[in-house]
């Protein structure tokens, strides 16, 4: 296998025969001509030492090999896009923009495992920027950005807001969680139905939280029995679960995040899955921003790159 670095436009014609499954329909992609992009995708199995797609296959699919490149190419070129719109900045520089950090909200465990697989590609890739950190409530659903607070925040569900523009990362079962001394939590296995789950004393949250995050806390139901409890953090429902006193709800990776004794994690059958997402504001113009989102959506797009493996902690200091 060759040492040189891998070159781009080989690795960008190789991804296009990989999403097209065809080398004409890549070629018409990227306005070269077929044999272009055949000479491409050799060039780099020859560099590679590698066969990296399977030409006798229709479509024309990726070889194990192919497979493990493909995640790498795709982040590769979402960075390389990133750091062009990032030179282009450049020329419009503005007063203390060097020194201000990318700032990142994160609502309860963010979007499982790619969010701290994210903010240290991000790290990696951008060395020289400061990253903070800040923990979200279930108030600040939209306002942490329209209140220039964050940069850039991981949040659920999608906000309904036209400041405020969203990408999916993940997408999840619903579960609730319950005392294990409630009836419902001999469910844990097997799963309950919303209808299941109708009399479930879910814990209240203030007037002002946005109505998308009550619709998806309440499954859609606002009408039904609450707690006398308000949570506004997963610490504050996991509180109210294992004394009793309220219930909540979220996606299945929740259960990987907080974990505590005395409380069950009922999955539930019937309900919607639900995704998480990246919010940033809609006129946002700082580079950093983009190139946070661009490595955030590339490691979305290959599960492999952020696998589940229970939770994972993000490199250097969170700030409160």
């Amino acid at each position: 296998m060759s040492s040189a670095p891998l070159d781009l436009r080989l690795l960008s014609s190789f991804l296009a025969v990989v999403e097209e499954g065809h080398f004409g329909r890549a070629a018409a992609r990227l306005f070269l001509s077929p044999p272009a992009v055949t000479q491409h995708v050799r060039r780099l199995e020859a560099d590679l030492g590698a066969t990296l797609v399977d030409r006798s296959a229709s479509p024309v699919v990726p070889t194990p090999a192919g497979v493990r490149l493909t995640g790498h190419a795709r982040l590769l070129l979402a960075a390389s896009n990133a750091a062009l719109d990032d030179l282009a900045e450049a020329t419009r520089p503005r007063a203390g923009a060097a020194e201000r950090p990318l700032r990142v909200g994160i609502m309860g465990h963010g979007s499982a495992e790619l969010t701290p697989a994210a903010i240290n590609a991000y790290r990696r890739a951008r060395p020289g920027v400061r990253v903070e950190i800040t923990q979200l409530d279930f108030t600040e659903h939209v306002t942490a950005l329209t209140e220039d607070r964050v940069d850039v925040a991981f949040v659920r569900p999608g906000p309904d807001d036209e400041r405020v523009s969203a990408d999916v990362l993940t997408t999840e079962q619903r579960i609730v969680v319950v005392a294990d001394r409630s009836p419902l939590a001999a469910a844990r296995l097997t799963g309950a139905t919303v209808a299941d789950i109708a009399g479930l004393p879910f814990f209240r949250v203030p007037g002002h939280t946005p109505r998308p995050f009550t619709d998806y806390l309440y499954f859609g139901d606002d009408a039904r029995r609450r707690s006398t409890d308000f949570a506004v953090t997963p610490q504050e429902v996991l509180t109210g679960v294992v004394t009793g006193r309220a219930a909540g709800s979220g996606l299945k990776s929740f259960a990987r995040y907080y974990a505590w004794p005395g409380a069950t994690f009922v999955p539930i059958i019937d309900a919607p899955w639900e995704s998480s997402y990246l919010a940033v504001r809609a006129d946002e113009d700082n580079p950093e921003v983009r190139i946070f989102r661009a490595l955030t959506v590339a490691l979305a797009r290959d599960p492999g790159l952020a696998a589940p493996s229970g939770p994972a902690a993000v490199d250097g200091t969170t700030h409160p």
